[in-house]
């Protein structure tokens, strides 16, 4: 997809961070912009963000408040979308994402629920209520596309947030999957794969819905404290949405977060050698690690290793089990 000017674009999670990134790209390049956000006051200052960045008319953006989990208010999102622009989005872009840390054998259900609803079933629903509009109206008449906002998570498994690596990594194969069955109707599909972005995640669980508010893990406002202070040094989601805009004019199926593409190969063989070492026996395995941690560099004077794990005081329970948890060993080592 190439030519972006007076078609509609539909991005969930877009009044703020990645998705507000795409839909100040998007509208810029020329399209008609659908941003949903389950916050009407987020959505209402993105509007004025979008305008004043892109140039556009404030007609041209259609702020969308719904749960995108609600597969009855997604499909009536759809039908409003087609009543004021007069057809299905040509660019379906699912950004919206939560996530939580903590053990995964502290795990609930509604930990599970909650994270893969968000980031798994809401892409889920996007794809069956949108695609079949956008062929019957585009299918090799006009350019149209769909686009996953994942995570380098999808790559690799995540002990500390394994809902949402999961997740991810099946919405990835999604794409894969559409990739291959759109080409024959002049559609194409792509997946951005983030490490930090600076967002709004952090405060997530502020926003867990009540019936699934039952975690295995400790969250506190020091823990959100902690995690948004990691994510404010991530990309910008403006960069992040160019490089996603590169990605869908050259018809890439997998973009990662680097404005030179020749940055994705090394990264990609460096994730792939993960997955080739659970080929080992655990003795192999155990070697390796070891090996690993006589090479690591010593954290710098003072103490702290100025990472994501190196947190701040009032967050020292960041990334654990709940206290009453008590079959959780906090004191595990890795294997």
């Amino acid at each position: 997809m190439k030519n972006f000017k007076g078609k509609i674009a539909f991005i969930t999670g877009g009044a703020s961070g990645a998705g507000l990134g795409q839909a100040k790209v998007f509208a810029k390049a020329g399209m008609k912009v659908v941003i949903t956000d389950i916050r009407q006051d987020a959505l209402d200052s993105a509007v004025g963000e979008i305008v004043k960045y892109s140039g556009c008319g404030a007609d041209d953006v259609m702020p969308l408040c719904f749960d995108l989990t609600d597969r009855k208010a997604y499909t009536e999102a759809a039908d409003s979308v087609e009543k004021k622009f007069g057809g299905p989005p040509h660019l379906l872009i699912q950004t919206a994402g939560v996530n939580s840390f903590g053990p995964v054998e502290a795990s609930t259900f509604d930990d599970f629920d909650w994270v893969m609803g968000v980031c798994l079933d809401h892409v889920v629903n996007g794809h069956i209520i949108f695609i079949p509009r956008m062929i019957k109206a585009y299918a090799n008449k006009e350019e149209f596309h769909v686009a996953l906002t994942s995570s380098m998570g999808a790559f690799m498994g995540g002990s500390g947030c394994a809902p949402y690596t999961a997740a991810k990594a099946a919405a990835n194969n999604l794409i894969y999957s559409y990739a291959e069955a759109l080409v024959g109707y002049g559609g194409g599909a792509t997946v951005i794969c983030p490490g930090n972005i600076n967002s709004n995640i952090g405060d997530a669980e502020k926003y867990r819905p009540k019936h699934l508010s039952n975690t295995g893990y400790h969250v506190s406002e020091g823990t959100m404290k902690h995690l948004r202070a990691v994510h404010a040094t991530g990309i910008d989601p403006v960069e992040l949405a160019e490089i996603l805009k590169e990605a869908i004019e050259n018809g890439r199926i997998i973009a990662l977060p680097f404005p030179d593409p020749s940055g994705w190969p090394p990264m990609l063989r460096s994730m792939n050698a993960n997955i080739e070492e659970y080929l080992l026996t655990a003795d192999e395995r155990k070697k390796n690690m070891e090996e690993r941690m006589k090479n690591m560099p010593p954290p710098p004077a003072g103490g702290g290793g100025g990472g994501m794990w190196d947190v701040p005081e009032g967050a020292e329970r960041f990334g654990m089990a709940r206290k009453d948890l008590d079959f959780v060993d906090t004191n595990k080592k890795p294997q």
